[in-house]
């Protein structure tokens, strides 16, 4: 599994429509609006890297109100929670 942290920067009227469309692509587990240099923070997991491509360049880049992007893959999850056990429920 391939866990991404996508930061977006979003037109302000936007926002929250870009949220929600966000969460109903598959692959999209939680949307958060954030204070700072970027308006919402998209994590993604996947099973693969080609699968962090198709999701971020053929899906997300194209929701209307979209200004810009930048894609982080996570290579280690450091948490007090099984995370790969809550969230590969589903995934085969």
């Amino acid at each position: 599994m391939i866990n991404a942290i996508v930061l977006m920067k979003i037109h302000n009227d936007r926002i929250n429509d870009v949220a929600q469309t966000l969460l109903d692509l598959k692959g999209v587990t939680e949307v958060y609006s954030v204070a700072g240099q970027y308006d919402l923070v998209a994590i993604l997991r996947v099973s693969d890297e080609d699968g962090v491509a198709a999701l971020v360049t053929d899906e997300m880049l194209k929701i209307e109100g979209m200004i810009s992007s930048e894609t982080l893959i996570a290579f280690r999850a450091y948490s007090n929670y099984d995370l790969g056990r809550m969230f590969s429920i589903g995934m085969d």
